[in-house]
């Protein structure tokens, strides 16, 4: 139970009791603890998450007022995340280790020292131009300014160019990225893209490293990335899948000719050869075949116009709140909720922002106690709701779930086509 400023949707709960998959419910405990805390206060939220292995996350801010949503909403979130992750890495300091719930530290840029050993390196797409400052090179530079922070910036003079920050990763003692799921980077500034490069290879003998890219979208101001090895690719087609266990070495590329304009005011024309990256911190993420923690958000389906701006920004912060927290997680966005019977009706599981009907709440239900332990379901976002027909010539959605009997299992085979890290 939450605090007047909180709802926690009674339905859901009576709903994961009566309408789950009974071989599920006989997984979960016989008895029901009630912990009455506030998800905008994190000192009351210590309690409700000791014994806790995973979480349902089903709150929602009574009103539309701005400070409300996100406190429960977005903060709310993060709260209950950090909660969890402090109770976990409690745990595992009892056992004299750390807790698989907890992200790795590659860098953190909190002074001029952390910048050594950084390598800032210039480079061209056209092999027969020299390099020099104003045909294919650079001016740039990597520093620890007066107002405390570690810049990456610069200017590249063609679109042939490009710039490189690079370091050889050095992990701790026992620690190896294969046993992360990717990365994370809390970066700043003037909202360029980069490409991240991964060198991979046995250490002994660098000439038979391989390499492997991905590109890192950025926004003007503080962001965190979230950046999966799973999105890496060979730089070399016929090279073999990246290896996290071989990872030796980090490089951040800026290149002109990859950039898109922003949205910019009347005749302020934007100079994309010119980067600024703000650098806080680059950690590896952990990786884990189960979900941690399921978030129950909205699509905006159903809320009244004049508070749904509102609403769905303060759920899509809590949304990018979880995301970087580093937890294996699972979002599931409902059309409108009904009071109905569930398993009844055809369901549709959609990526695309297109859905317009509802659900009841017991299948939103037994979709989160099915996801908790359903590999398929880590780490991915979803919009669901009852089947309808589409207009003409659309395609709506990207399956239809069948659900004839509590024995059926449709999840898996329903987001196994949908897309991770979403």
């Amino acid at each position: 139970m939450m605090e007047d400023r909180t709802c926690i949707h009674k339905q859901y709960l009576d709903a994961l009791v009566r309408k789950a998959d009974p071989e599920v419910i006989d997984m979960l405990p016989r008895s029901v603890d009630i912990v009455v805390g506030d998800v905008g206060e994190p000192s009351t939220l210590r309690a409700a998450v000791e014994g806790c292995n995973k979480i349902i996350y089903c709150a929602t801010a009574r009103s539309a007022i701005t400070g409300d949503l996100n406190r429960v909403d977005y903060q709310g979130v993060t709260n209950v995340t950090k909660a969890f992750q402090d109770y976990n890495n409690q745990l595992a300091q009892l056992r004299a280790g750390k807790s698989s719930k907890s992200k790795l530290l590659l860098a953190k840029f909190r002074s001029p020292e952390s910048l050594e050993d950084w390598e800032v390196r210039q480079g061209t797409y056209f092999q027969d131009v020299v390099a020099t400052k104003y045909d294919g090179g650079t001016d740039a530079k990597f520093e620890f300014t007066e107002t405390g922070e570690a810049v990456f910036s610069g200017y590249v003079y063609t679109r042939g160019g490009y710039v490189e920050l690079s370091k050889k990763l050095s992990l701790p003692l026992g620690s190896t990225l294969d046993r992360y799921d990717g990365l994370l980077l809390s970066v700043g500034g003037n909202g360029r893209s980069f490409v991240l490069i991964l060198e991979a290879g046995p250490l002994a003998d660098t000439s038979q490293s391989k390499l492997y890219f991905a590109r890192m979208t950025t926004k003007v101001g503080f962001c965190r990335v979230r950046v999966p090895f799973s999105s890496f690719r060979p730089v070399k087609p016929d090279d073999p899948p990246l290896d996290p266990f071989l990872v030796h070495t980090l490089t951040i590329r800026f290149e002109p000719r990859r950039q898109r304009p922003l949205e910019a005011s009347a005749g302020n024309r934007q100079d994309l050869r010119s980067f600024k990256l703000i650098m806080e911190y680059i950690k590896a993420l952990p990786t884990g075949q189960e979900t941690d923690f399921i978030l129950v958000s909205c699509t905006g389906s159903g809320i009244e116009p004049g508070r749904r701006e509102q609403v769905l920004k303060a759920k899509k912060a809590g949304e990018e709140s979880l995301r970087r927290s580093g937890l294996g997680y699972t979002i599931v966005r409902p059309g409108p909720l009904q009071e109905e019977p569930g398993g009844q009706r055809a369901l549709i599981f959609d990526q695309g922002n297109r859905i317009s009907q509802g659900i009841s709440c017991a299948d939103v239900a037994d979709i989160c106690v099915k996801a908790l332990h359903d590999s398929t379901a880590r780490n991915k976002s979803f919009d669901v709701c009852y089947e309808y027909v589409a207009e003409q010539g659309r395609e709506l959605y990207e399956l239809v779930a069948h659900l004839p009997d509590k024995a059926n299992n449709y999840l898996t085979p329903a987001l196994s086509v949908l897309e991770k890290n979403t």
